[in-house]
């Protein structure tokens, strides 16, 4: 018997569909300029409390108490969730830094948006996005952990944050798109390969697998739940879960589909660019945009190379998503979901 797949009524107007033109000459929409009394706010926050603990991953939104910023960052979430799905706060000082208080700036910032989720089978919540080198043709490599192209893609949380500490010698933009602009677009162009987006894929889980669970996902790359179009994709990780015999096969229209996804993804028309700066954090909603990254080469001094903080956070007040979710989430309730957790994962919070 088959499943009924449900799908949007027709085009999706909402204030996350945007076109990448409307944002790119329109940034006072996205882009937050810190004060001098906000900064001073948020490194108060931090010194205060690394004086009673060094425990980074036991912040919370009471222990890191920010009441003017704290007004702005609860306004985000809202700009997050129902919004244009993303902002750029820029101006703190991280060159004047130890990454301790950077990290602590970061987390107390993030606590304030959600909880933090872990992003490896390691149980790390405070992730490092560099080049180490890693062979970006090995299937269990995670692609953030080399310089090449990222390609668009979501995080496994509901919110991926970013805060930059080093920039690269060259490339390394970080790109956004609107899953419902694509989706859009699709529609009009081709509604047969659209409605094929909302069957069930294969999307490998690079070797970080849940006890008891196959080594790759099902999810498809759009939901239409509760009256949300959700996205979840990383074409990568769908080509190369190819590579078990028991997934699901790829078929000539479901490749044309996904090319068809990717071409109005990487459309200058649709997606948008912008080179981050050190001191910026990017907040982004994975459920309604997918993220990229260009390709960079980094400094030959290994104090200079190009460094990134991550956080994957759980927002309380979110959407509801399906169950098919749980695979990767391992629970879709609201505020208490995402990450990766494998047997014997411990959450930690490593510096560097």
């Amino acid at each position: 018997m088959l499943t009924k797949v449900n799908r949007p009524p027709g085009e999706i107007a909402i204030p996350s569909a945007w076109r990448g033109e409307e944002m790119a000459t329109n940034p006072d929409r996205w882009l937050i300029l810190l004060s001098a009394s906000e900064i001073a706010e948020l490194e108060h926050a931090a010194q205060s409390f690394l004086a009673t603990t060094h425990e980074i991953g036991e912040i919370t939104k009471e222990k890191f108490p920010i009441p003017r910023f704290g007004a702005h960052l609860a306004k985000l979430k809202e700009k997050l969730i129902n919004g244009i799905g993303f902002e750029v706060i820029r101006g703190l000082p991280v060159e004047n830094y130890s990454q301790q208080i950077a990290a602590t700036i970061f987390c107390g910032v993030g606590a304030h948006l959600g909880s933090a989720r872990s992003q490896n089978a390691a149980g790390h919540i405070l992730g490092h996005v560099r080049d180490i080198g890693a062979d970006g043709r090995d299937p269990n490599t995670r692609i953030y952990q080399t310089a090449e192209r990222q390609t668009f893609h979501t995080d496994s949380a509901d919110v991926v944050g970013l805060l930059c500490i080093r920039e690269a010698m060259e490339g390394g933009e970080s790109l956004l798109v609107s899953t419902t602009t694509i989706y859009n677009e699709m529609l009009r162009k081709r509604p047969d390969l659209a409605a094929l987006m909302f069957d069930r894929i294969a999307t490998d889980r690079r070797g970080e697998v849940p006890e008891g669970q196959q080594p790759y996902l099902e999810i498809p790359v759009l939901s239409w739940h509760a009256g949300f179009l959700t996205g979840f994709y990383q074409r990568q990780y769908i080509d190369s879960a190819q590579r078990f015999p028991d997934a699901p096969r790829l078929t000539p229209a479901r490749v044309e589909a996904l090319d068809l996804f990717d071409t109005l993804a990487n459309d200058p028309l649709i997606h948008f660019g912008m080179k981050l700066q050190p001191g910026d954090m990017q907040f982004v909603y994975n459920h309604a945009l997918l993220h990229d990254r260009t390709a960079f080469r980094d400094w030959p001094d290994a104090g200079q190379k190009r460094h990134l903080l991550r956080l994957w956070l759980c927002m309380a007040g979110d959407r509801p998503l399906p169950d098919c979710f749980k695979q990767r989430y391992g629970s879709v309730e609201v505020g208490n979901r995402g990450g990766i957790i494998t047997r014997g994962t411990s959450f930690s919070v490593p510096l560097d």
